[in-house]
């Protein structure tokens, strides 16, 4: 898959309403890719479908969907293969981050986590692997953090899923690579949205922006396919000084 080739491909980019997600699918737009995109909430999801369409009628495909749902997101693939009659690109970018202490996190919110940051990867994998062979092949791109290998404080559940993402994403990408299906993860530090009912502005001065994340996937993607770039790290260049 080549810059000639992007444009007419399919991708499908869960978490894709707001954040990393949408600015993913925003870029892959520009480049002439057909895009869908999943969340929980509806109207993130229209509005978000709205700002992606404009001026590019019929590019986006907008799917309501939960990923810890194996059977929803069966029904999301499903309409993608319904409308765009194929699948590409998968971008794994939904997850959630739930921040306490060990011993304050309720069981619930532990499930939730890791059924969000690990199964729903897992789920989509499962279910686009198929169609991604059906092509002839494709690419995987899962949306890590550095959080996967640099732990802190609060943050056992959210470090535990990111670390697990990661070697997930090697064992897959070494079960795919003769396929013609490269497997990247990418591990951001510290980026500038509303993750986790944050305020987006903070720290936008020094902060990753989403579009940098994006423009890592159109990197990936227009990447020779005999060299696959399976980890990428990125983080800001100036933090602030501790």
């Amino acid at each position: 898959m080549t810059a000639q080739t992007l444009a007419g491909k399919v991708a499908l980019v869960t978490g894709g309403s707001r954040g990393i997600g949408f600015a993913i699918a925003s870029a892959l737009v520009r480049e002439g890719v057909r895009v869908a995109i999943t969340g929980r909430d509806k109207g993130s999801l229209e509005r978000a479908s709205r700002r992606l369409q404009a001026g590019r009628p019929g590019s986006i495909e907008a799917v309501p969907a939960d990923v810890r749902d194996l059977a929803e997101v069966q029904r999301t693939i499903d309409t993608i293969l319904g409308r765009f009659g194929g699948l590409d690109v998968l971008v794994n970018n939904a997850g959630i981050g739930i921040f306490s202490h060990v011993a304050d996190m309720t069981p619930e919110q532990w499930a939730a986590t890791l059924d969000t940051n690990l199964t729903g990867v897992y789920n989509c994998c499962h279910g686009a692997i198929p169609h991604l062979r059906a092509r002839g092949g494709g690419y995987i791109i899962n949306i890590s953090s550095l959080a996967g290998k640099n732990a802190f404080v609060g943050a056992a559940a959210y470090c535990a899923t990111k670390a697990g993402l990661n070697a997930f994403s090697e064992a897959l990408m070494l079960e795919l690579r003769h396929e013609n299906i490269r497997v990247s993860y990418i591990m951001p530090g510290s980026v500038a949205t509303g993750f986790s009912g944050g305020d987006e502005q903070r720290g936008v001065d020094w902060k990753i922006g989403p579009d940098d994340v994006a423009q890592i996937v159109l990197d990936l993607l227009h990447m020779n396919p005999r060299t696959l770039p399976s980890r990428v790290e990125v983080r800001p260049t100036k933090p602030p000084a501790k």
